[in-house]
This record gives structure tokens, C-alpha cells and sequence, in this order.
């Protein structure tokens, strides 16, 4: 191409850009949509991807619906701070909060906070206002991507006073207030919630000179700056102050807050580039024109206002995050806790276990440089803190949720031509980070194929949700030409297989060798992530053909597709909050349903997938702050929205695939970033568009030998125990006892002493499954237990005789062998069948605070002849503090002087109500007793 074509080429797309920007896409937006319900969205001012999201809060007490800092049925206002998550279920962020007041200045927040009215609020991208009912205050929000604008208006003359609370909703680790003159302050702030060690800097201007009039702060220093001016610093754990001057009737005082991760030096940067002007009309002029740049991307034409509502107010939530985290100057603060710089867009907030699904195969398909420059950030990450992000908050690893999604994102992108980013680091670190740690069971996974309930918690989902990870780990290696690796990673794709079971056609989880029972498929419990067996049954999405053909037939699949949405819309189990906007078994409130729609495409039935799609559509999303059915979770429940009203899904993302189903609009275009467009006006012109684009042919999936199942009926015994072993391809299977060699499996075996089955199935070609091992106790004792109080069911582990088989659990209480008594003592009489002496009665009892799980306030121990009258030997009190938040087991015994006895009474005193610096109290929580073995010598 020559240099004029090239430049005329370059004219062609400025142009275009610039004509999509004049039309007014964000009037559809409703920053409201979400706001109420569970769906934990902000209504503040933002712009895209930006570092600030300026937004009022109205809860302090991080309870679940108050995530985002905002709920819609609250009435009074605390302030306006200046980062926010979109749509999370875990609460953090409400960094440097302000707020405006009249009179004399409280530092109260219960004093400073002030009603407000849905009447007199207002909100639209980029942009938010409301009436301060107790001051009659007018506040007005807008942003850069790194500056909050902020406008009062006071409609009284007086005191006017700002305050500025460093303790608001996280925990302040350090915190430093430096006045460099009366319109000129700058902050730091370093807290804990979500993420651990959080570091923000800001530099905040005043339009007009306001005075330290009260403050509340651990230290003041006062001093000069290095050309000679005064100044003055507060600091510490607590740390608040007001800022006052006089105001006439109707003044109005401006305030600029530039934010930074690095420094001081970062925020005056930002400041510099991005808030030297005070016209904050201008300001919100641009906001809005960036939110129309960006939401011009998708056009949809429809006669339904409310359904352009939500639709751009969708596409508006998916461009609120990830944040640009770095400065103007390219400086970012990395995992490692270090400053770096960065040649391109540094992002934080990678809520990966939700947005690889949708969110980012949109991204992947309307902003290919931005998903460059996420990945590049993914590999920054990797190298600075060895793994790539699971959930990344704030150059935080939280660790929340499962699965190494970021190798979703990156094989989707190469997959689908992304350039930008290094190919080989960028498989460096998903192998890596796949193979390297051996935390959350990852190394049992590898070693085995699969994870049951005696490995880890969650065992059903890391298991189908590792499969998915290497098979987009295998994809990346075949386009590198690494094929030992693809081979490596595509076997270990089939591990799903291993709990499959072929009788029940459901993946669920394995116990000691065998099924878990008893197995209710609508039961959420801790071997699913905030899901159950339905949900979890159809997450293969790397072979679905696979799925299929476990079924029998395509019919058979389909039936149990339709048995899915015709179930009682009722889970059991565990009460999920996360688990809503239920038809049937499907739960759209929630990510492991989202592609479950889609699957009747794969069995011609199209008219099935429209018909499902489409319902969800018209009844799930509203323009109204309930609209969502669910947590936005940063934009994957409005990606969902997105991409199937276009008529578009991707159910495998990391190929390049996509479902189709007929457009929700009349009218879809796509406005590419190679200045060419594509339009939808019906399904055709989406099968039109697909056919464009090369499709690869799927190589056959080698076929895994899937582990042989153990039968029996309990895992522990008095006298003897009866086993099978079964393998469903019908394998040989062989199998060890006690570390013996291994043997054929011919016959059942039978166990008379407590030993360990180890066994693994081989194919006629000599290619084995992994290993599996069972252990099956003899029982230390004759016992019976008659327990008074009643367990919660889904803590009932090995049901009464569990408390006395000899079998301890360990500090892992997910994995459901201990027993769980909440708001109620603990009582149980045990049956030694014949007076014996005894010198010794304990009990195991665990605690992990944060789960509500707290120790007894102590243990009774009590004996009798004749289970009618009974005789107190003694209690044990508990001295663990309830504060103490460690995970820890402990032993509570009583020692005494031999006696004979026949039956033994122990009762737990429960904790009770949660107290009121536990985040259980809000809820009226009461705790929990976790106890297990029951040892009498």
C-alpha cells in the first residue's frame, strides 16, 4: 500500500470513528440498571475502563448486596469515594471517600451522612447528581479516566465543610494526609478487605481555600516542604478531617481528586495531564463522548426504548472494567508490590472465573487491542508473581473462585488472530501456571485425573473446570507447533470423564473410591462451586460431542437438556444467593449455566436454543434497578445480554466457534476496528458472516481410560466389608492392598481389617487411568450413639456412627467430614454396650470464624449406669479466642480418675449469636458447632 493510500486509509477511519461518536448512544444508559435487586452495581460517574468510578455509597457494613458500595433501597448517603466494583459478590474498594456538610463539622459518619431521594437523583454515563436532603447540598460527579470531578452546590449560606474519611467501609492499615496549602492536599491510603494490601495516592484540589477545622488522626507532624512552605501531616490507622470555609446562598465549590497506585508523584502526573481544567461542564461533555465512542462499537436498532435501555446500559456494565491501573507516565504497581512502566495499558479487576464465558470472547471480537493489552497485563503479572491471575484486584491475588481462566482468554485470542502480545511467553505461563502449583488439589489432578471430596472442597468443579483450562492450554500449544504439549494437555481435557457416571448420567462427586451418596442433583453443597450437579453436568465445553455421545444419542441429550429447564425451579441443599433467575435447574442468576441454552444447537434443535434464549431475554434483563437477575459480576452477566440478543454465543471459548440464534433486534451491526462493519438482520446474515471465517477442523480427542469405581457400603466396619470394583469401558482392572503388589481384579473382595484400596483400569493397548485409592476403617470399637441434637444436613458426615468410627476430619470442613450443629448445643449419648473403666472422654471441635464455625464456650462431660441418671465428671472450657480468624482443630479432653461406666453423655455449649465485629451480625447470624471423632479410653 503506498504512503497517500495508507494515509487516506487512516483519514477513512478517524472519520468513521468520528461520525459513530456524534451519535448519541449513551442517552439508552441507565448507570440505575442493577443497582437494586442482587445485581450490585454502582450508579456513579465513570468512564471507560477508567481508573475512578466517583459514586455515592450507602452501605458501610459490607453485607453482600452493599458490594458495590450502593443499593437502591437505601435512603441515606455517606459520602462519594472514588473506586467502586461492578457487579461483585465480595465487597472492596470505596477508596477516599468526601463528603459535603453544613454547620459545625462532625466526623461522625452517622453525622455527616444525610437522606437523599430517588426524586432528586440523576444518572447517565459518565455522570451522577443528587440532592443532600439534610444539608441541601447539591453534589455532581464526572470523570477523566483518572481525575473525579466533583461540583456542590450549597443552597444555604454558612459553613460549609468537606469531610474526608481515610476509614470508610475497608480497614485502614496506613493512612497519610499531607496539607500542602489550603487548596491543596494529598492522601494515602493503604487498607484491607478483598484484597489484602491495597495502595492508593491521590492529590485533591479545592476550587476555593478550605481550612482543617476538625480532624481525628493518629499523629499530627507539622513542617516545611524544600521551598519553604509550611505544611501539615496526619497520619495513622485512623484517620479523618474536615476542611471548612463561609459560602454564600447558591456558591459552589469544585473539587478535582486524581487518583494513582504508585505514588504522590503518579497522582500530580495524572493531575497534570487529566485535571488541570476546572470547567466541569467540559469534563462531563467528554465522559459522555467517551461512552459514546465506545458503545458505538455494537448499533442495534428496535422501537422498544426500554430494550435500547438495556441493552447499552448492558454494553456500558461490560465496559466499566477491567480498570486502567497505571499512570499517564506508563507506571503501574505490579504483583510483586514494585513500581514498573508499562508501553501499554496496565489493567487491574480480572474476574476471570466469571468473564472468560462471555465477557471476553466479546471483547475478543469488538476490541482486539484491549485484549491485547489484557493479556500483556496477564503476562506481567506472571512474571512478577509467577502465575498468571485467578482474581486479581488491586496487583492483589485474591484467590477467589477456581480454575486458571486467564489461559481461556489467551487461547481465544490466538485462536482468533489477536496480535500484540507475545505468543510463546504468554504459553510459558499458562503451562506454567497449570503445572507448577500443587495448591487446590491441582496436584492431585494432575497425578490422578480427577479431584474427589477426600482430595479437596469444590472437587466436582475443579475437575470439569481444570479439564477446560488444558484443553485452552492444548490449543495454544498446536499453534506453536509444540505437539508433545498438546497431546499432553488434550488428555488431560478428557478428565471430566472420570466422574461421569454412566448409570446416574450426571458428573458428581466421589467419595473414598466410589460415588458420594446419598446424591440429590439439586443439592449445593461444598462439592460444587456455587452450583450443583445440573449445572456442573454440562460444563464440557471443550467436548461437547464428547458429552453427547456419553449419553447414548443425541435424543437421550436432549431429553436431558429438557429435563433440565423442567424441574422444580427449587435447588436443595445449601441456601446460594449467587443461584437465581432459575427455569427449572437452570440458573442464569449465576456463570455455570450461561452456555447451557446453547447446547441444543449441537443436537439440531435450534428452535429450542431461540426459545430458551429469548425468554431469558425478555424476562431477566429490565430497565429498572432490579433489571438483573443476578450479580453483574464485572460485566459477564451483561456480555451474556450482549452477545445473545446479537444472535451470538461462544459455548467454547479459546475456538473459534460461535452458536448462533435468531437476533433479539431488528437490526445488529458491528462497527469493527478495521473501520468495516457487519450487519445482522437475521440469523442468515450471522451464518453469512461465520462462513468467512475458516473454521479448523477438530482434531479427534484421544480417547482417556477412565478410572475404575469402588462399591461398598460404608466406609468403615465392625466385623468385615464387601467390595467391587468396576470399570465402565470394561477394562482389566488391577488393584493393591496395603502397598502390595498389584493383582488382576477377578472377584469381590472382602476386608476384615482396616486397609487401603489402591486400583487403576488398563485398556487392551496397555494405556492406564489413573490411580484411585479407597481406605476402609475397622471400626476401634462396638459403640452406639444416640445423638440429641439435630445436624445441619449438609454437615452430617458418615450420619451418627460418624462421631465414632475412628475416622477424623481434618482442618478442610468442605470436605464434609465433620458434623455441623448451628444455633444449638451439641448433645449426644454413647452406648458402650457394657460398664468398663474409662479415664479419659475428648472430642475433636473446629473453628474457622469467618464461616460462622466457632468453638464451644466449653464441653460438659457426664457418665451412667443406666442411661436415666448420669453423674457430671468435669467441662472443659474453650480458650481459643473467637477472634483468633486461623482455620484450627482442636482436642477438648477430660482426664479423671479411672471409674467404670456404660454410657457417656457429652453436651457443647454453642457460641450463640454472632457478635457485632463479625460479619455474620448484620444477618442476625448464630454460629456453628463443627465436631467430629468421639474418643472414650
Amino acid at each position: 500500500m503506498s504512503k497517500l493510500s495508507k494515509v487516506s486509509f487512516i483519514l477513512f477511519i478517524l472519520s468513521f470513528s468520528f461520525l459513530l461518536a456524534q451519535k448519541n448512544f449513551a442517552q439508552y444508559v441507565n448507570p440505575f440498571i442493577g443497582t437494586g435487586g442482587h445485581g450490585h452495581t454502582f450508579p456513579g460517574a465513570t468512564v471507560p475502563f477508567g481508573m475512578v468510578q466517583l459514586s455515592p455509597d450507602t452501605r458501610i457494613d459490607g453485607s453482600w448486596d452493599g458490594c458495590s458500595g450502593y443499593h437502591y433501597s437505601d435512603s441515606v448517603i455517606y459520602g462519594f469515594s472514588h473506586t467502586h466494583l461492578n457487579g461483585t459478590g465480595v465487597s472492596d474498594y470505596g477508596d477516599i471517600l468526601l463528603m459535603p456538610t453544613m454547620g459545625t463539622p462532625n466526623l461522625d459518619n452517622k453525622d455527616y451522612s444525610s437522606k437523599f431521594s430517588h426524586q432528586n437523583e440523576k444518572a447517565s454515563a459518565g455522570y451522577y447528581e443528587v440532592l443532600l436532603d439534610k444539608f441541601n447540598i447539591k453534589a455532581r460527579l464526572t470523570t477523566t479516566k483518572r481525575v473525579g470531578y466533583h461540583e456542590y452546590t450549597f443552597n444555604n449560606s454558612g459553613r460549609a465543610n468537606i469531610i474526608l474519611d481515610l476509614n470508610h467501609r475497608d480497614e485502614l492499615l496506613e493512612g497519610e494526609v499531607k496539607v500542602i496549602d489550603e487548596k491543596t492536599i494529598e492522601v494515602y491510603r493503604r487498607s484491607k478487605a478483598w484484597a489484602e494490601n491495597q495502595y492508593i495516592f491521590a492529590k485533591i484540589e479545592f476550587s476555593k481555600p478550605m481550612k482543617v477545622s476538625k480532624y481525628d488522626a493518629d499523629e499530627e507532624i507539622t513542617g516545611r516542604t524544600t521551598n519553604g512552605k509550611n505544611f501539615t501531616f496526619f497520619k495513622g490507622k485512623k484517620l479523618k478531617l474536615a476542611f471548612s470555609n463561609q459560602v454564600k446562598k447558591g456558591e459552589k465549590i469544585l473539587v478535582k481528586v486524581s487518583l494513582s497506585l504508585t505514588g504522590f508523584e503518579g497522582a500530580e502526573k495524572n493531575m497534570q495531564s487529566e485535571g488541570k481544567s476546572w470547567d466541569f461542564e467540559k469534563i462531563k461533555k467528554n465522559a459522555e463522548n467517551s461512552w459514546n465512542k465506545e458503545l458505538s462499537k455494537i448499533e442495534i436498532t428496535s422501537s422498544d426504548k426500554d430494550k435500547l435501555s438495556v441493552f447499552y446500559t448492558a454494553l456500558y456494565h461490560v465496559f466499566t472494567q477491567p480498570n486502567i491501573a497505571n499512570d499517564v507516565d506508563g507506571k503501574y504497581r505490579g504483583r510483586d508490590n514494585q513500581i514498573h512502566t508499562a508501553n501499554h495499558d496496565y489493567y487491574t479487576v480480572f474476574s476471570l472465573w466469571d468473564t472468560f464465558r462471555a465477557y471476553h470472547p466479546l471483547m475478543t471480537l469488538i476490541d482486539k487491542k484491549r485484549t491485547a493489552d489484557f493479556i500483556n497485563t496477564f503476562i506481567l503479572q506472571y512474571e512478577q508473581g509467577k502465575r498468571l491471575p485467578i482474581w486479581e484486584l488491586a496487583s492483589n491475588e485474591t484467590y477467589c473462585m477456581i480454575g486458571y481462566h486467564s489461559v481461556s482468554v489467551i487461547a481465544d485470542a490466538m485462536m482468533n488472530g489477536v496480535k500484540g502480545f507475545d505468543y510463546g511467553k504468554a504459553f510459558e505461563a499458562a503451562k506454567n501456571s497449570a503445572n507448577n502449583f500443587d495448591d487446590y488439589g491441582m496436584k492431585t489432578y494432575r497425578e490422578n485425573g480427577l479431584l474427589t471430596i477426600d482430595d479437596e472442597h469444590e472437587s466436582v468443579s475443579k475437575t470439569v473446570e481444570y479439564a477446560y483450562d488444558d484443553w485452552c492450554i492444548a490449543q495454544m500449544a498446536k499453534i506453536l507447533g509444540k505437539t508433545e504439549d498438546y497431546e499432553t494437555f488434550m488428555k488431560r481435557s478428557q478428565n471430566w470423564k472420570n466422574l461421569f457416571d454412566f448409570n446416574q448420567k450426571f458428573i458428581r462427586p466421589k467419595k473414598n473410591g466410589g460415588w458420594f451418596e446419598p446424591f440429590d442433583a439439586k443439592e449445593i453443597n461444598n462439592n460444587f462451586t456455587e452450583g450443583n450437579a445440573w449445572h456442573y453436568t454440562f460444563f464440557v465445553p471443550q467436548d461437547v460431542s464428547g458429552m453427547i455421545q456419553f449419553y447414548g444419542y443425541e435424543e437421550a441429550f436432549e431429553k436431558k437438556l429438557d429435563q433440565m429447564f423442567s424441574e422444580e425451579s427449587k435447588t436443595t441443599g445449601r441456601e446460594q444467593v449467587d443461584v437465581t433467575g432459575l427455569i427449572g435447574q437452570y440458573a442464569q442468576g449465576n456463570e455455570p449455566s450461561h452456555h447451557v441454552a446453547y447446547l441444543y444447537n449441537f443436537v439440531g434443535k435450534p428452535e429450542e436454543t431461540k426459545e430458551k434464549v429469548h425468554y431469558i431475554l425478555e424476562n431477566f434483563y429490565k430497565n429498572a434497578p432490579d433489571g438483573l437477575i443476578g450479580n453483574e459480576d464485572c460485566g459477564q452477566m451483561s456480555a451474556w445480554y450482549v452477545l445473545s440478543s446479537m444472535g451470538l454465543y461462544k459455548v467454547t471459548p479459546g475456538s473459534t466457534h460461535w452458536q448462533t440464534v435468531t437476533p433479539f433486534f431488528t437490526k445488529v451491526k458491528i462497527n469493527l476496528e478495521n473501520g468495516k462493519s457487519e450487519i445482522f438482520n437475521n440469523q442468515n446474515d450471522i451464518h453469512h458472516w461465520l462462513s468467512k471465517t475458516p473454521v479448523p477442523e477438530p482434531r479427534k480427542m484421544k480417547e482417556i481410560v477412565i478410572v475404575p469405581v469402588i462399591h461398598s457400603e460404608k466406609r468403615f466396619f465392625e466385623k468385615q466389608q464387601n467390595i467391587s470394583i468396576e470399570s465402565y469401558q470394561k477394562n482389566k482392572i488391577y488393584y493393591a492392598i496395603n502397598g502390595s503388589d498389584f493383582k488382576e481384579y477377578k472377584e469381590e473382595l472382602t476386608l476384615t481389617e482396616t486397609s487401603t484400596i489402591t486400583t487403576f483400569a488398563e485398556n487392551s493397548k496397555g494405556e492406564k487411568s489413573g490411580i484411585v485409592s479407597a481406605k476402609f476403617y475397622k471400626k476401634p470399637n462396638n459403640y452406639s450413639i444416640d445423638i440429641k441434637s439435630k445436624a445441619n444436613p449438609q454437615y452430617f458426615a458418615g450420619g451418627n456412627e460418624g462421631l465414632i468410627d475412628g475416622i477424623s476430619g481434618d482442618a478442610n470442613w468442605r470436605k464434609g467430614d465433620w458434623h455441623g450443629y448451628q444455633s444449638k448445643d451439641f448433645e449426644a449419648i454413647i452406648d458402650l454396650k457394657e460398664s468398663r473403666e474409662i479415664s479419659t472422654i475428648s472430642a475433636d471441635f473446629l473453628q474457622d470464624t469467618r464461616a460462622w464455625i466457632l468453638m464451644p464456650t466449653k464441653v460438659e462431660f457426664y457418665i451412667s449406669d443406666d442411661n436415666i441418671n448420669f453423674k457430671k465428671l468435669g467441662e472443659v472450657l474453650n480458650l481459643i479466642d473467637a477472634q483468633d480468624y486461623n482455620v484450627q482443630t482442636k482436642n477438648l479432653d477430660l482426664h479423671f480418675t479411672q471409674t467404670k461406666a456404660k454410657y457417656v453423655k457429652i453436651i457443647a455449649r454453642n457460641f450463640g449469636k454472632l457478635p457485632s465485629w463479625h460479619q455474620g451480625f448484620p444477618f442476625d447470624g448464630e454460629a456453628f458447632i463443627f465436631i467430629d471423632e468421639i474418643t472414650i479410653l
